[in-house]
């Protein structure tokens, strides 16, 4: 199992360059096809207008600004690829790009976005992340806006709880568990049940994915009064973790995120690379 077709988002955030080059890199090692999308959002009439400022100056407006995104959108896609090895392919859609893109990543082995960036005025939907993963049924990675030092994937913690969604994302990332140096199966507060963990929580997961030739091991650990999140931050960050991999739990309804706390946690403060899948 490869990824064989990776779609990136590409906008006009000022670090757009980080998630290009996970992207590209990774569409390197794995032989893939990358697709860089960009979305122009439709005109919108403003809120308050009252027919004292000429339309046609509002159009313009939003001409000029939708095509000035997309020249530094452009531009960072074709800045990122040059150079490499690499099948790719330039889209360019109208519509908003929440939309967009959970369509179109079900046509993608792996969609790799950028972590909300609080400092951003573009009109990025700040639950973007989220809400593509729980409404395209692929998987999503998604990079800090801070950045990364190098590819993910050499030591890989894969949050764990025996649940549907951790199952799914499992699944999904064999190709990043399968190439890892190493695998910490994080089990968290977890109870002994023949209905969930097994005996030994996280051995059965540990089982399956040997036998897929992952150099894995199990950490146990309690949360205690901590945020789950934020126990799996910590842990991140005492392995020297470069990839977390979990489930999302959550739903999205009318535009309003609904999410576990771990997962806001983890993509609210996220330091390394997150991968995702519902």
């Amino acid at each position: 199992m490869a990824y064989k077709t990776i779609l990136v988002h590409c906008d006009a955030a000022k670090n757009v360059a980080h998630r290009l080059g996970v992207a590209a890199e990774l569409a390197q090692q794995q032989g893939a096809h990358l697709v860089g999308l960009h979305a122009r959002p439709p005109f919108e009439t403003p809120v308050f207008f009252d027919g004292g400022f000429p339309m046609d100056d509002f159009f313009k407006s939003y001409e000029a600004s939708v095509k000035a995104d997309l020249d530094t959108a452009s531009a960072a896609f074709e800045k990122a690829t040059k150079g490499r090895h690499l099948s790719t392919e330039w889209r360019v859609v109208d519509g908003y790009i929440d939309s967009e893109l959970a369509v179109q990543a079900r046509y993608a082995d792996l969609l790799v976005l950028g972590q909300t960036d609080p400092e951003s005025s573009l009109p990025t939907p700040t639950d973007l992340p989220e809400a593509v993963t729980l409404a395209s049924g692929r998987p999503v990675l998604v990079v800090p806006h801070i950045g990364v030092t190098a590819a993910p994937g050499k030591t890989v913690l894969l949050c764990w709880n025996a649940s549907r969604e951790s199952a799914r994302a499992a699944a999904e990332a064999l190709p990043f568990l399968k190439a890892a140096a190493k695998v910490i199966v994080l089990v968290i507060d977890a109870k002994s049940s023949p209905a969930g963990h097994g005996a030994e929580p996280g051995a059965d997961a540990a089982t399956w994915l040997a036998r897929h030739g992952v150099k894995v091991t199990v950490q146990r650990d309690v949360a205690a009064d901590a945020d789950v999140g934020a126990t799996i931050l910590s842990r991140a960050a005492d392995h020297a973790v470069d990839l977390i991999v979990m489930g999302l739990y959550g739903h999205s309804r009318m535009r309003e995120m609904v999410l576990g706390g771990a997962s806001r946690t983890l993509l609210g403060s996220m330091t390394v690379p997150v991968f995702m899948a519902h």
